[in-house]
């Protein structure tokens, strides 16, 4: 058997390669681009784009392969009102069916799928367990709910199908919203958080993420949903003032009243001029923390990085890349 991963030199998908690739597996990476990894002297890799039919069936797919879908259109870049529905769907729904087809058509029938958080919406119960109620507030969730939904459909017809649901996920190489904090930091700024910044927030780390779909595969893929998150998320006052701390700078954190805040954001977003997006700032001051317990249960799987040391980490490579430097990967500390 090898291990098929569509979008896998995207974000999650090149450290879940390196990681198999480490391991001795066969690995096959499906993508539209091929970055200068090192893994790659391991590994085959074959163009393709997931929203063309086409292209995902002319991958080499056996019957004994395990496959993995990364591909994914994320909420950064932002995307303005009416562009929403042709960002989100063609990839994270259309790419999500033409690879669930693929793979039975190949006689596979183990896929691993990453949807996200977001599916939930508002918070109706805190923690969240994998049995609240999915109610997604923009394109970005919807379109991995109904991949969600699609996937049910496709456990009927025997394929065995593990869906994870990610926090935020961070680590090396990304930024995306964490730009705009990072920038007021730098400048010793006010930092406003939405709300009084006493609610949690709950990071998860790429290597985490990469290591919850390895444990799939070695769990036997079971047909479950399971949520990714770091073990006790800070406040989002302690978060961000122990990252100002870090940075040395003179930035102070600003409460603001959520409900104007909100409007405020909205206002922008509906003349076509987004500051975040809505479904980051709806619940930007709720207890929105992702319980994991039901995937340690399961597939033996631990957080393996606290998100206070996931900021720090982030906002370290953000001043490297500033000065032209590299930042090595953040070492692993024991979630508490």
């Amino acid at each position: 058997m090898k291990h098929v991963i569509f979008g896998g030199d995207g974000f999650v998908g090149r450290h879940l390669a390196h990681k198999l690739v480490q391991e001795g597996q066969e690995v096959l990476v499906a993508d539209i681009a091929k970055s200068d990894l090192p893994h790659y002297a391991r590994t085959r890799f074959v163009h393709c784009d997931v929203t063309k039919e086409e292209d995902v069936f002319a991958v080499d797919i056996g019957p004994d392969d395990m496959v993995y879908n990364m591909a994914a259109k994320m909420l950064s870049p932002l995307q303005i009102r009416s562009k929403r529905w042709e960002f989100f769907w063609p990839v994270n729904y259309y790419g999500a069916e033409n690879i669930m087809k693929a793979t039975a058509r190949s006689g596979a029938n183990r896929l691993v799928q990453f949807t996200t958080d977001m599916i939930y919406g508002h918070t109706v119960q805190s923690p969240q367990t994998e049995d609240h109620p999915a109610k997604p507030l923009g394109e970005y969730g919807k379109s991995k709910w109904a991949t969600e939904q699609l996937a049910a459909e496709w456990r009927k017809q025997g394929m065995k199908i593990t869906i994870f649901r990610p926090r935020l996920i961070i680590g090396p190489g990304r930024l995306g919203i964490l730009e705009k904090l990072f920038k007021l930091i730098d400048a010793n700024l006010p930092v406003p958080m939405i709300g009084s910044g006493k609610a949690p927030y709950q990071f998860i780390s790429v290597f985490d993420c990469a290591e919850a779909a390895r444990l799939a595969w070695k769990g036997g893929v079971p047909n479950e949903a399971y949520n990714l998150g770091s073990d006790n998320p800070p406040s989002v006052r302690k978060l961000l003032g122990d990252l100002i701390t870090h940075a040395g700078s003179k930035s102070f954190l600003i409460p603001t009243p959520g409900f104007a805040v909100k409007a405020t954001l909205a206002a922008f977003d509906a003349i076509n001029l987004p500051i975040m997006d809505p479904e980051q700032y709806l619940i930007a001051d709720e207890m929105c923390v992702r319980e994991t317990g039901k995937l340690k249960r399961d597939l033996g799987w631990k957080a393996e990085y606290r998100d206070s040391d996931m900021l720090a980490a982030a906002y370290d490579e953000y001043r490297a890349k500033k000065a032209g430097h590299v930042v090595a990967a953040p070492s692993v500390v024991p979630a508490e």
